[in-house]
């Protein structure tokens, strides 16, 4: 099933890179950016985070809060939000689980060659844990403005 904007998002406990428990419900009373992301140390994907990063001031000034998701580990995080000094989270879901249930673990294609990755797709929960916005064409330098214009 493809989640669609006004589903109510998915519930989920996930460690972060602290391997601390999150779960969406923590979140609830605040607007969310659930954003997918492929791997740690990639340059799009450094380009994305550095974007949040630097509207992050901005985006809390709409209310926001920001979590990103990767299969990569919480060890890789930590030293990706380090690296980057990201003033937000990152949760390892190392098994897939989230990208299965949010849709975003999909059949991709390189170079002729087929293979499993993650959908660069971010979901905009609102305080209600209902999706109200979901961004599949992910502008990884101007990925902030896509969020706060919609």
């Amino acid at each position: 099933m493809k989640l669609k904007i006004g589903d109510p998002a998915p519930d989920f406990v996930i460690e972060n890179e602290q391997g601390l428990p999150t779960k969406l419900s923590d979140y609830r009373g605040k607007k969310l950016i659930l954003f997918f992301y492929p791997r740690d140390n990639t340059p799009t994907c450094t380009n994305e985070v550095c974007n949040l990063r630097d509207h992050y001031q901005e985006l809390r000034s709409e209310g926001y809060e920001v979590l990103g998701i990767s299969s990569d580990s919480a060890k890789s995080h930590k030293k990706f939000i380090d690296k980057h000094e990201l003033p937000f989270s990152l949760l390892a879901d190392t098994e897939k689980d989230m990208h299965q249930t949010y849709g975003t673990w999909i059949e991709k294609s390189m170079y002729g060659r087929n293979y499993m990755g993650t959908a660069r797709t971010t979901f905009v929960i609102d305080e209600n844990g209902v999706i109200s916005d979901i961004i599949e064409k992910v502008k990884a330098k101007e990925h902030a403005h896509q969020i706060i214009r919609n």
